[in-house]
This record gives structure tokens, C-alpha cells and sequence, in this order.
């Protein structure tokens, strides 16, 4: 990625704690949706949470992407496809019976990629439709979003770029069908070897990259903010995919 490119985006100081979102709320096909940025703003982001909701870290990081390229800001907006009922914290780990129970039905539940993923399309037509100023649109996603992005980042996708963070599920067959440029950040916790895979795959311009020593999370609800070394890992990863907004979107 260039360098031109990196100086046009500044992340903003992160706050560690009692993070206050500069966003406001509206609905979007039913669903409360977080949005920020300028309302003049040509480039939208459609942001796919990670299973724990509409949480600090997750609105922080919308906020950085919103304002962080100050050449070309970006109206970003984040559905609640899971209607005010996400994923428990303490079920994460899934390390008994019960946790890996109640984290199952979840994903063949409210985070059912069959369910979702039309939905994640309907919404960007809604968007498109409501503001018509937004020339051109990509999308990210953390964790399960990440392999949200995977499945309508395909053959008649309606975005430009696509961005998966620490994303879960990662399947190499996946890759193959993406045919939007793809940045993927992916954490210690994502194999080595099945991020490898998966940028063999693609046919399209990446950007892939592993950040060794962070948690998968590390970008969203699972990011501890007030661990100066995650800190800075959070935001050189928020400066990464503006950077590759700026040179794709």
C-alpha cells in the first residue's frame, strides 16, 4: 500500500475506557443501526459486528473509520442484525459443554449466515437507495462478520472493497469466489496456515496480514484497550484497512 495513502489517514486518539460514540441511531429494515461520519460523505462502509453487538470497541473503531481519512471521511453504519440480543461474554471461551451449547444454537440461530447474509444485501440496496450522495460502498466485518463479508463478497456483490478482521470460520474455499479486493487482518489465533491458504485463493488485489501476537478479537468486543500494547496494535489495524479504503473505495 502506498504511502501517499497512509499519510491521508490519521487515526484519531483511542480511548482506552468509557469510550463516548459520536454516532447516532436510526432504523435500517427494522434493525437499530449506528451510524456515523458526514452526511455529505461519497464513500459509505457497511459494518458487520462480531457477536457481542453494538460494544465500545466496536463503536470506536466505526468512529475511526468514519473520520480517519480526513481526504475522503466515510458515512459508516452498523446494523443490529441481532435485534438487541447478542452473544453472551461469558460463554467465551467455549471451553465446557454448556458454553459450546449455548454458543451453537447462536450461530445456527440470530447469526445463521443463511439468515444474514440476504439480509446484509437488502440492507446495502436500502442504503443506497435512502442516500443517494454515497457513490460507492465496501464493507468490513470482525470475527463473525468477517466471514460475513466472505459470503457476499462474490459474484454481483454490491461492494467495492471488502475487509475481514480476525474473522471466524475462515475457509480457504471461501476466498476463491470473492471478486472485490480484500484486505484480511487476522490475529494469532486464526492458523497460520488457513490464512496462507486462503490468500492463495483469491483472485483479486489483497491485502493480507497477520498481526502474531494479538487475540482473536483484538479489533472489536474482545480488544483490551487499557493493554498499551493492544492499543497500539488497534489502531495501526484501524490505520491499515483506512488505508486500504482509501486505495480501493
Amino acid at each position: 500500500m502506498s504511502q501517499y495513502s497512509e499519510a491521508c489517514c490519521t487515526v484519531p486518539p483511542v480511548v482506552a475506557k468509557d469510550y463516548s460514540a459520536k454516532g447516532d441511531y436510526i432504523t435500517v429494515d427494522d434493525m437499530k443501526t449506528y451510524v456515523v461520519g458526514p452526511q455529505d460523505a461519497k464513500a459509505g462502509i457497511l459494518f458487520i459486528y462480531d457477536i457481542f453487538g453494538h460494544v465500545p470497541q466496536t463503536l470506536q473503531g466505526a468512529d475511526i473509520l468514519a473520520y480517519g481519512n480526513q481526504e475522503r471521511p466515510h458515512q459508516v453504519f452498523m446494523p443490529d442484525f441481532f435485534d438487541g440480543k447478542p452473544a453472551d461474554f461469558s460463554w467465551y471461551p467455549p471451553d465446557n459443554d454448556e458454553k459450546k451449547q449455548k454458543l451453537g444454537a447462536f450461530f445456527q440461530g440470530p447469526a445463521s449466515g443463511q439468515k444474514v447474509a440476504p439480509r446484509i444485501i437488502k440492507v446495502a440496496g436500502l442504503l443506497s437507495e435512502k442516500y443517494p450522495n454515497i457513490q460507492s460502498w465496501g464493507i468490513v466485518g470482525f470475527c463473525w462478520g468477517g466471514k460475513m463479508v466472505s459470503i457476499t463478497s462474490g459474484e454481483g456483490t454490491p461492494f467495492k472493497v471488502a475487509a475481514e478482521c480476525h474473522p471466524a470460520m475462515l475457509d480457504p474455499e471461501d476466498a476463491g469466489e470473492i471478486t472485490i479486493p480484500l484486505i484480511m487482518l487476522a490475529s494469532k489465533d486464526e492458523g497460520a496456515e488457513t490464512v496462507k491458504a486462503f490468500q492463495e485463493k483469491l483472485k483479486v488485489k489483497n491485502h493480507v496480514e497477520r498481526f502474531g501476537d494479538q487475540i482473536h478479537g483484538w479489533m472489536a468486543a474482545r480488544g483490551n484497550l487499557e493493554d498499551p500494547k493492544v492499543k497500539t496494535e488497534y489502531e495501526r489495524g484501524y490505520k491499515t484497512l483506512l488505508t486500504f479504503f482509501h486505495e480501493n473505495l
